[in-house]
């Protein structure tokens, strides 16, 4: 590869209209700072986005492509071949002249910038997969009948889906290094200040941009400061006893979400250009690693939701036993409805009880 790429209708089409700036975004402080990770340490692997619609998935995945070098905006779109992602050989070129003849994809037009892939719990598998596997390593690799060929493709993996529309199955999902949950917002002021930014910005873009140019200046500035002191910074083994801690306890699958967690600390640090990685660090960004990790997720929400169960009985619940039953919704029959009822068991000799058997 000699470095340059030949600009796709995909690329194009993400430069023809002014974008919205990444420092005027608001109510999206989380995010933001998933993605300013993932650019300044692409190697993180890519940020998983959930939410609803209208949440500005894609407008913020826009607005971090500008404040990288290139500021490259590759779109994946659904239906395309995995060809189309990754490349292709000239195989009848390598038997004629013995040169290889390679037509790069979208992962070599989205190198130095962002790979934008909407919808992508929609994907096939094998184009997640191989999405994936260049987002971690930062290298395409294209084989063909015995002949391959690798570039460079370092860029930050953005992926988007609305989780009413299904969801990625884990394997997959644990190969993303960060996620986003997002949810609607229901402050009336915030979403006042949403509303009245963006309407100043379809008012006029261009007036909006350069009230904003200040702060994305101090963006690009620290994501290129951050990059160049990541070597520097380093992990003591408090940080690492903190990191197992908290994997141990969510119960993951594995040992990617210690170093993903090791990964985004140090990135954290050097954006704010900290002398060392730290505990708090790591706390800062443990929920956007293990949000999608951890198998133990529930387990909070039904100890706390327990408690008032025991200490107070809701309504229609009857008896000491502990042997409840909720009142049927007005409207509804409970006829024909037996309560439990306690069965006395026998010990045979010989014979294991079932009450006793180990499960």
């Amino acid at each position: 590869m000699n470095g340059t790429h030949r600009v796709t209708p995909d690329v194009a089409a993400a430069s023809s209209a002014p974008v919205f700036p990444f420092s005027a975004l608001l109510g999206q402080s989380e995010l933001q700072q998933a993605l300013l990770l993932a650019a300044i340490d692409p190697g993180i692997g890519g940020v998983l986005v959930s939410g609803p619609r209208g949440t500005a998935k894609s407008t913020a995945a826009r607005a971090l492509a500008e404040l990288l070098p290139d500021g490259r905006f590759v779109t994946l779109p659904l239906n395309a071949s995995e060809e189309r992602l990754v490349g292709t050989l000239d195989i009848e070129t390598v038997l004629r002249d013995g040169a290889v003849r390679f037509s790069p994809g979208l992962l070599a037009a989205a190198h130095r910038g962002v790979l934008y892939v909407d919808e992508v719990n929609l994907l096939p598998d094998a184009l997640v997969d191989a999405l994936l596997d260049a987002a971690a390593s930062g290298i395409n690799t294209v084989e063909r009948d015995g002949v391959s060929h690798s570039h460079a493709a370092r860029f930050v993996l953005i992926g988007t889906m609305n989780p009413e529309e299904g969801e990625l199955r884990p394997q997959l999902t644990d190969r993303f290094g960060l996620m986003v949950a997002l949810q609607n917002c229901f402050d009336p002021q915030m979403r006042q200040q949403i509303v009245k930014a963006r309407l100043a910005f379809d008012t006029d873009p261009h007036a909006f941009r350069e009230r904003q140019v200040r702060q994305q200046d101090d963006f690009v500035r620290r994501i290129r400061a951050a990059q160049a002191a990541l070597p520097q910074l380093v992990f003591d083994d408090a940080v690492h006893q903190h990191v197992g801690t908290l994997c141990i306890g969510a119960q993951v699958d594995g040992m990617r979400a210690d170093l993903v967690m090791l990964r985004a600390a140090r990135a954290l640090a050097a954006l704010e250009a900290a002398d060392a990685v730290t505990v708090a660090h790591v706390d800062r960004v443990a929920q956007s690693v293990l949000l999608h990790r951890q198998r133990n997720g529930d387990a909070p929400a039904q100890q706390h939701n327990a408690e008032p169960d025991r200490q107070k009985p809701q309504s229609g619940a009857s008896g000491a036993s502990g042997n409840t039953r909720e009142e049927p919704a007005s409207g509804e029959s409970d006829w024909g409805y037996l309560p439990p009822e306690p069965v006395r068991t026998a010990h045979v000799k010989g014979v294991i009880p079932l009450t006793s058997k180990k499960r």
